[in-house]
């Protein structure tokens, strides 16, 4: 077997550390490309937010008979868009947002009792206190917050751990908040599925938190920043086809309705506007931006699927249009909502600066 000079060794050696230089020069220059390509990505979404969610929402009305069978795995879909969340908290920040709930019974209080209330007053100086159509729009307020906020919240610089504190708990005691809601109002009992209410939140919201804790403590903070330009955008489609899915499933409803719209929607389109504005209005106090856009999309978001399973399940169909026009209706208001808070917080630090 030949024998290798050292000049012949040396040169092979550098040829070795040339390619394998090259390789690593190769594979920073693509992980760079797809940094860069997640993050402008992120840019483009949220510039052209105020077209995709409703683009999004019509998708799914004309495709519904396609897109159904995929209604399953609207869960799993948020599940993912939660622990994206997710994954920007420590047990820190989860453990300063519970030893603030002051903030928690505040947004409470504003969605459940306030929002509540000025449903009532509003449709039943429309259509008359006895109406179906006054249940559906108190329903729509009292039924928990939507999961879908955290995303929301997470985009327009809100504080997602606030956030996921609110939406657990509300939904934890959404069994006794809404049946008792009901009942107060109207005088009618209501019996929710506790059961799997309970299940659809532990993987929507529990599960996909803690995971995201807890892949946040083992790496230091430092899985976010590492993830982020694959992770956000795919989070992004995430939430794109829980919009395209949920109006699918909705469309057969909303169709049945066509003679009610003319009546209904002006309303409802005025109704989560006041949603979104009581959470606003009513968080000015703590002078946090933070805090003022994590309880106003609080304030103005309900939880899809259960606000749509009660008003089928447990009262007649009128009562169910002003809920599934609202939860339609949110989508689009939310992507207002982030432009508006997105000039003011825009006009706050061009004022500073």
């Amino acid at each position: 077997m030949p024998q290798l000079t050292p000049q012949a060794g040396e040169r092979q050696r550098s040829i070795a550390d040339s390619l394998i230089d090259r390789s690593e020069a190769r594979e920073e220059k693509e992980g760079c490309v797809t940094r860069s390509f997640g993050l402008a990505f992120n840019r483009r979404f949220e510039q052209w937010m105020f077209l995709i969610i409703p683009g999004s929402l019509v998708l799914g009305f004309i495709f519904s008979s396609h897109l159904s069978r995929f209604v399953p795995a609207v869960p799993y879909l948020f599940a993912y868009v939660t622990l994206t969340m997710a994954i920007g908290c420590g047990v820190r920040q989860l453990g300063t947002v519970l030893r603030r709930p002051g903030i928690m019974l505040r947004t409470f209080i504003l969605t459940h009792v306030l929002s509540p209330l000025v449903a009532y007053g509003l449709s039943s100086l429309l259509f008359g206190a006895d109406s179906p159509y006054v249940v559906g729009f108190v329903l729509f307020t009292i039924i928990p917050l939507g999961v879908s906020t955290v995303l929301w919240v997470g985009m327009s610089g809100g504080s997602v751990p606030l956030m996921l504190a609110m939406v657990v708990i509300d939904s934890a005691l959404s069994p006794l908040v809404v049946p008792a809601g009901i009942h107060l109002l109207f005088h009618t009992d209501v019996q929710a599925d506790t059961m799997q209410m309970m299940t659809d939140l532990l993987v929507i919201i529990v599960l996909p938190t803690a995971v995201g804790v807890l892949l946040f403590e083992l790496s230091k903070g430092r899985i976010q920043q590492a993830v982020q330009p694959v992770a956000a955008p795919l989070s992004k489609l995430c939430f794109v086809a829980v919009v395209v899915l949920n109006a699918s499933a909705i469309a057969p409803q909303a169709a049945a309705l066509k003679s009610d719209l003319i009546r209904i929607v002006p309303l409802a389109v005025l109704m989560v506007g006041i949603c979104y504005a009581i959470g606003f209005i009513g968080a000015l106090p703590y002078k946090n931006a933070e805090i003022i856009t994590t309880v106003s999309y609080a304030s103005g978001m309900r939880n899809i699927s259960l606000g749509i399973v009660l008003a089928m399940g447990y009262f007649s169909p009128l009562a169910a249009v002003p809920v599934v026009l609202s939860i339609l209706i949110q989508q689009p208001l939310a992507t207002l909502h982030h432009y508006v808070l997105h000039k003011l917080n825009n006009r706050k630090t061009g004022a500073h600066g």
